[in-house]
């Protein structure tokens, strides 16, 4: 954020406050619909997944934006982010939080695939399923992690193709090994070991130096199960009862009825995630894998500095998200914040003491704009995030994301 986006600002509560009692009168804006619901046509949504105090007073927060087609919202700034703590709400001026692209930062994510590999996919459905699912893995990040899961005749319902495994090429060798010779699909088994996969993984694990943030499931079939131990309710109940949503992204598609695709539609809308009809042109699934890894990799991290003293209770706050900056267009999602002290554990001290350096306090200690006639108070300069545009060559600066407290620390 420059020295001049900062001039336009203009002093007292952050605009969105006014919107916000707008909002309360029934003019104008536009609200983000409560659960897991997408944007309303012509509009947008956001949803907070994760909240992480382990760096506090410095507080991180994952979001991912949605607009009306269910795709990321690009380039977000400071500009286009209000914040209250407490009901209060922080001058965007005093930099006292930051916004970041997920992909410029360190944290990884997680992702199971699912693969259908029963003999009514044999052919070219099954052969575009392994180039889409190895493409998937082309297109993520060094730090990033997936799993494979091939629906089988096994004793399970599916076999274990592969734990989460980083090296790409490792996992493509696995995949490509898979034949599609299975007699019964227990998908919703096999949905349902993915889940818990990911459920053993959303809690912030650490696994060889990278701090997880989000799983996400991919699931190549054409939604017919045979024989699962669990039905799709207790699936969809299952996915409906978890703290941390586990967006499933459905390709459904088949070579002789599109019968069951309203299965996999199911699981994705309760989920978070996506249900891409493919049908029988199998030549689309390369470039819907390319999709749902950008989705991933949008996400968004709030990192603010809170004032609020050490003393272990549950603290709310709020963050409005206005697209495109100035519009008046906002939404709103609320979460809460533990206060308490960082571990002490050098590693963590350290991310401490650079976001001391990145987002230092103001001298009036007050992240609020000033109450009516005090004078203007000096701060110093904090080192904004810039937008980078898709496509960019130029490299991100730095990002300061929770760092692993240990190796071997549990999942």
């Amino acid at each position: 954020m420059t020295a001049d986006s900062c001039r336009r600002k203009v002093h007292g509560p952050w605009h969105l406050l006014v919107a916000l009692y707008l909002l309360l009168l029934g003019i104008g804006g536009t609200q983000a619909q409560d659960g897991y619901g997408f944007a309303a046509p012509g509009s947008f949504t956001l949803k907070i997944f994760r909240v992480d105090n382990a760096l506090y007073p410095f507080v991180q927060v994952y979001m991912r934006t949605f607009d009306d087609q269910q795709q990321p919202l690009v380039n977000l700034n400071e500009l286009n982010i209000g914040l209250m703590v407490k009901g209060k709400s922080y001058d965007v001026a005093k930099r006292q939080y930051g916004v970041q692209s997920l992909r410029q930062r360190q944290e990884a994510t997680r992702s199971v695939i699912v693969l259908d590999a029963s003999k009514s996919m044999a052919g070219k459905p099954f052969r575009a399923s392994v180039e889409a699912a190895i493409r998937f893995i082309e297109g993520k990040r060094p730090q990033d992690e997936v799993a494979v899961l091939a629906v089988r005749d096994e004793k399970s319902g599916y076999d274990l193709v592969s734990p989460f495994e980083r090296d790409g090429k490792a996992l493509a060798r696995r995949i490509a090994d898979i034949k599609p010779d299975g007699l019964r699909t227990r998908l919703y088994d096999s949905i349902g070991a993915a889940l818990q996969m990911c459920a053993m993984s959303a809690q912030g694990s650490v696994v060889r130096d990278a701090y997880v943030v989000s799983c996400s499931v991919l699931v190549f079939s054409d939604g017919h199960d045979e024989g699962s131990a669990v039905s799709r309710e207790e699936l969809m109940t299952r996915i409906s009862g978890l703290s941390i949503p586990i967006p499933i992204y459905s390709l459904a598609y088949s070579k002789e009825s599109p019968t069951y695709f309203k299965n996999m539609a199911a699981l994705s809308k309760n989920s978070l995630g996506i249900y891409y009809h493919i049908g029988e042109t199998m030549d689309r699934m390369t470039r819907i894998v390319e999709e749902i890894q950008n989705i991933l990799q949008s996400d968004y991290v709030v990192t603010f500095r809170s004032y609020v003293p050490p003393d272990g209770n549950q603290y709310n706050f709020k963050l409005g998200l206005e697209y495109p900056s100035g519009s008046g267009k906002f939404v709103f999602d609320a979460d809460t914040f533990e206060a308490i002290e960082p571990l002490p554990i050098p590693a963590l001290q350290a991310q401490v003491a650079k976001l001391h350096q990145i987002m230092p306090a103001p001298r009036d200690g007050n992240p609020g704009s000033p109450p009516p006639g005090t004078p203007e108070v000096a701060t110093t300069p904090a080192v904004a995030t810039p937008p980078v545009e898709r496509g960019s060559t130029e490299s991100p600066p730095p990002a300061v994301g929770t760092p692993p407290v240990e190796r071997g620390s549990k999942q």
